[in-house]
C-alpha cells in the first residue's frame, strides 16, 4: 500500500522530532533533535507549510519528513529530508515531490533551473544509491564537533592588551552582529545573503539568549568579530556561528571568543559544548577549533541536484 502524504502543520511538530530523534538514533547513537528547533523550522517565514512541507506515514506511522524554503529568492532553494530506514519508497515519494517544487519556486523567482541542497549524515538512513541515480551528488563535507567542559578549568579568559569582549545586550549590537555576520561569511560555501529581519527568522531570534552572543573589539579594528551560542539544546552548549572580519585575522579572536564560551557554558553547568565546521573552510576555522580542544562527533554532507 502507498504511504499517505499530507501537508506538515505545527500541531506535528512533537510527531516530527520523535521522527527525527529515531533518525538521530540510528546515524549518531543518540537522540538529539529538540522540539523548539522543528517548531522554528516549521514556522520558516519562507516555508509555506500547505506547498512546501510533507509528512508520509505507512500503516498510521509517520516514516518521513520533507520541508522545503526558499532564501535566495533566485535558482538556490533548501531542502531538509528524513526518512527511516525501511521505508525508503515512501522517502522517495516525499523527495519527488519536493524536487518538482523546488524547480517550481526557481522558475517563479525567475531563474530557468532550481539548484537544490540537502544535509545528509555521512552514513545517512536515505538511500543514497538511489539518490545518485536521481542526479544528486555530495559537494560539501561539514563536521559537527564537540568538547567536554570542566567548570574548574574552563575559566573565562583574560583579554590580551587593547581587545575588549562585550556580550550583545541592546538593538545596536544585535544590528552589528548581523553586518559581521554578513561580512565575514560572504565568501563562504553557501552563504546566502540576509537583511537583518529574515537573518533574524533564521537565527530563531525569539528564543535566543542573547547574553550569550558576545561581540569582540580592538583599540585599532573596533568591533571585529563576534560569537553566536545558544543553550536551549538538550544535548548540549551550542556555538552557533562565529565570525572575524578579514582585517583581524590571525590576532588570536576566534580564539579568544571561544574560551570565553566555553567558561559561559561551564559556568551554566553543562559539560559539552558543540559546533558546526565546514571541513573546507578557507579561514583556517577547522585547524583552531582542534586547538580548542575540539574533536569530531559526526560528519554531514550537503548534496547538491539541479534540476530543470
Amino acid at each position: 500500500m502507498p504511504a499517505t502524504v499530507r501537508p506538515a502543520t505545527l500541531a506535528d511538530a512533537p510527531a516530527v522530532t520523535d521522527l527525527l530523534n529515531a533518525v538521530d538514533l540510528i546515524e549518531i547513537g543518540r537522540p538529539e533533535t529538540d522540539l523548539h528547533t522543528v517548531e522554528a523550522d516549521l514556522k520558516h517565514p519562507e516555508a509555506d507549510l500547505e506547498r512546501d512541507s510533507w509528512l508520509a506515514f505507512e500503516g498510521g506511522e509517520l516514516v518521513s519528513y520533507g520541508l522545503l524554503w526558499d532564501e535566495s529568492g533566485g535558482e538556490r532553494i533548501d531542502v531538509d529530508h528524513y526518512v527511516l530506514p525501511d521505508h525508503q519508497q515512501a522517502g522517495f515519494d516525499v523527495l519527488g515531490s519536493m524536487e518538482a517544487r523546488a524547480l517550481e519556486k526557481a522558475r517563479a523567482n525567475g531563474a530557468e533551473r532550481a539548484v537544490v541542497h540537502l544535509h545528509l549524515n555521512v552514513r545517512p538512513t536515505t538511500d543514497t544509491a538511489r539518490l545518485r541515480e536521481r542526479g544528486w551528488k555530495d559537494v560539501r563535507r561539514y563536521h559537527v564537533l564537540h568538547r567536554p567542559l570542566d567548570g574548574a578549568v574552563d575559566l573565562p579568559p583574560a583579554p590580551p592588551e587593547g581587545v575588549r569582549i562585550r556580550p550583545c545586550t541592546t538593538e545596536a549590537d544585535r544590528r552589528l552582529v548581523h553586518r559581521l555576520y554578513q561580512t565575514s561569511f560572504a565568501e563562504h560555501f553557501d552563504f546566502q545573503p540576509r537583511a537583518y529581519e529574515a537573518w533574524l527568522s533564521d537565527i530563531d531570534a525569539d528564543g535566543l539568549d542573547w547574553s550569550l552572543v558576545w561581540l569582540a573589539t580592538t583599540d585599532d579594528l573596533g568591533d571585529a568579530a563576534f560569537l553566536m551560542s545558544r543553550n536551549d539544546r538538550e544535548a548540549m552548549g551550542w556555538i552557533r556561528s562565529i565570525g572575524v572580519l578579514s582585517d583581524a585575522r590571525g590576532r588570536g579572536l576566534g580564539g579568544l571568543l571561544l574560551r570565553h564560551a566555553f567558561a559561559a557554558f561551564a559556568a551554566l553547568g553543562r559539560d559539552t559544548v558543540g559546533l558546526g565546521v565546514d571541513t573546507s573552510n578557507a579561514t583556517g576555522a577547522p585547524e583552531l577549533y582542534r586547538r580548542q580542544g575540539m574533536t569530531v562527533h559526526y560528519a554531514v554532507d550537503t548534496w547538491e541536484t539541479v534540476l530543470g
